[in-house]
């Protein structure tokens, strides 16, 4: 959870040095095959969570694959050469007492179980049974369809949803947003085929595009010893990224979209194309450090949004990934106001290199929060696999052991430099999501958007 205000800052300031990276209870090996196997130990209870993570995803998505990414986890929970249906799947599951569950995202797929320690073995057994031999059945999967739609529909229901879908397709353009889109295309999704899975299982799950994490009551060595025993015979695979992802084109001049939709509050939004972590490691600690002070409601940025009166409340993302990650500033607004607030987030921007526009005590207090979330997030085994996970599947495990370190480092001036060179002046897409009641009260065009932005 994510604190706000100045005594806070001031409590976080104050509190004694964390511990440094290279403290963490985090150990890593490679197998012969290629499979990374990471341990996290942890023994405050008898509990150890075991996680598959696999880069996939759908930035490995053309668009006749996109959402199979998806498709394939839920179909990880079913029957395999060893299980022969998900109903036995799930009877095993509650006999070895373990929780379970698994995520999509954009560059990664993860699997999941937590299960007492003296389940261990027979759970590991359990999830290379599932990873290395899916049956993929085709009763399953027609099952299966309606249950991954049944997730789009609610995802459609919202009007975020389309709001997104609308300038994500503006920002990363048509052709390349289905690798932007987790959740993929409803045509596809509906009829995809057992082969289609097979090709994704070739291709992907192989233990050279795979880490095994173990966080929990248990040590390195026996985590090293167990993953050698149980998953050192699956074969290695050809390398999934050969033929290397495309980045996005890159964004080069201004766009807007007006979506209409039965809501209450009007939403605006700039979006601009960020960092890459791969090429950029340094600037995504900068964005971070940058959402987590903006965000504060002593900072300039929200005294002039929110505290003007413009917005109910507004905030600024980045999403670190490897190709290319957004960064967005979002407020909710009344349709009077939606231009004034467009016009004034984008005058805000235009402040981001100032000096003294974010303070070298507000640059602090943003990294003692960042670090003490970091801790909270170590709390519990589970949760700590997934951070993990999520960070070796993308930039790797050497940037999460380092990212404290290098958050550190960040300077006013790197603040600075990182708005010059993703922000200010550059090429975004401006979005307004908007009752057509409303909408026509005011007549707001997308011309209108354009016409605000700042010319450098």
């Amino acid at each position: 959870m994510t604190c706000r205000g100045g005594i806070l800052a001031a409590l976080l300031l104050a509190a004694a040095p964390l511990a440094a990276q290279d403290e963490l209870p985090i150990h890593a090996t490679t197998l012969a095959n290629g499979l990374d196997v990471i341990v996290i130990e942890n023994h405050a209870v008898p509990l150890v969570t075991i996680e598959l993570d696999v880069k996939n995803g759908s930035y490995t998505e053309t668009p006749d694959y996109n959402g199979l990414s998806h498709l394939y986890e839920h179909m990880f929970f079913k029957a395999n050469s060893t299980i022969p249906n998900q109903e036995r799947y799930l009877e095993r599951a509650n006999e070895l007492g373990a929780l379970w569950n698994g995520t999509t995202s954009t560059e990664r797929v993860n699997y999941f179980i937590t299960l007492g320690v003296d389940s261990l073995v027979p759970g590991l057994q359990f999830m290379e049974d599932a990873i290395r031999s899916p049956l993929f059945d085709q009763g399953e999967l027609e099952r299966e369809r309606p249950v991954v739609l049944g997730e789009y529909d609610r995802a459609e229901s919202d009007p975020s949803f389309h709001f997104g879908r609308a300038t994500d397709t503006l920002l990363w353009s048509a052709a390349y947003y289905p690798r932007k889109n987790p959740i993929g295309d409803r045509e596809v999704i509906a009829t995809t085929t057992q082969e289609k899975m097979r090709t994704i299982q070739a291709r992907f799950y192989v233990p050279n595009n795979a880490a095994l994490i173990l966080a929990g009551d248990i040590t390195p060595e026996r985590g090293f010893e167990l993953a050698e025993q149980v998953f050192g015979d699956w074969p290695r695979g050809g390398d999934p990224f050969a033929e290397p992802i495309p980045d996005p084109p890159p964004l080069t001049d201004h766009r807007a979209v007006v979506v209409e939709l039965p809501v209450n509050t009007v939403t605006v939004s700039v979006d601009w194309q960020g960092p890459s972590v791969t090429t950029d490691p340094k600037s995504t600690y900068v964005a971070d450090l940058l959402a987590t002070a903006l965000g504060n409601a002593t900072s300039k940025f929200y005294k002039a949004l929110v505290e003007s009166g413009l917005a109910f409340g507004v905030g600024f993302t980045y999403s670190t990934q490897m190709h290319v990650g957004p960064i967005s500033i979002q407020g909710q607004t009344s349709p009077d106001k939606a231009l004034a607030l467009h016009r004034a987030i984008l005058a805000e921007v235009e402040k981001l290199d100032d000096p003294g526009y974010l303070t070298a005590e507000e640059l602090a207090a943003a990294k003692a929060e960042v670090e003490v979330a970091q801790l909270y997030e170590r709390e519990q085994a589970s949760n700590w696999a997934h951070t993990v996970g999520y960070w070796w599947a993308g930039p790797g495990l050497d940037y999460y052991l380092g990212y404290v370190p290098g958050m550190q480092a960040v300077t006013e001036a790197d603040i600075a430099e990182f708005a010059r060179t993703y922000m200010i002046g550059k090429p975004n897409v401006s979005g307004v999501l908007i009752d057509p009641a409303a909408r026509a009260e005011i007549g707001l065009t997308a011309d209108d958007l354009l016409a605000q932005e700042v010319v450098q």
